[in-house]
């Protein structure tokens, strides 16, 4: 059975986890933002699979809903924000030299862990 780990803005869990890729499902509840961030070993692929939501990479915003993709390039500042009153689901894919958690750099975040 797979771990799903709990956060202020909803959870994730880990799909499938390689020394050079992870796999992630995020789930952002409504009302939900997750840190802007960066990571320095890795980059990210999102693709939306259910949901609404706003995207911001280096200060420009795209919408997402599903079918919708975006790409993280490493080093690149960003976050994600749920302000519809469903859930916004994400399948997440990291590549890179590094793939842990602890590849965070929390550089704003609503619920005070920056």
């Amino acid at each position: 059975m797979r771990k799903i780990t709990k956060c202020p803005w909803g959870s994730f869990e880990v799909l499938s986890e390689t020394h050079d890729y992870k796999v992630k499902r995020i789930v952002v509840e409504p009302g939900g933002c997750l840190s802007l961030q960066l990571h320095h070993k890795r980059s990210e692929h999102w693709f939306v699979v259910a949901g609404f939501g706003v995207a911001i990479v280096e200060g420009k915003k795209k919408s997402l809903r599903a079918g919708s993709s975006i790409d993280i390039p490493q080093k690149s500042k960003h976050r994600v924000q749920n302000s519809s009153e469903e859930s916004l689901i994400i399948i997440e894919v990291q590549t890179g030299e590094y793939c842990g958690d602890d590849d965070i750099e929390r550089l704003e975040d609503k619920y005070g862990r920056a």
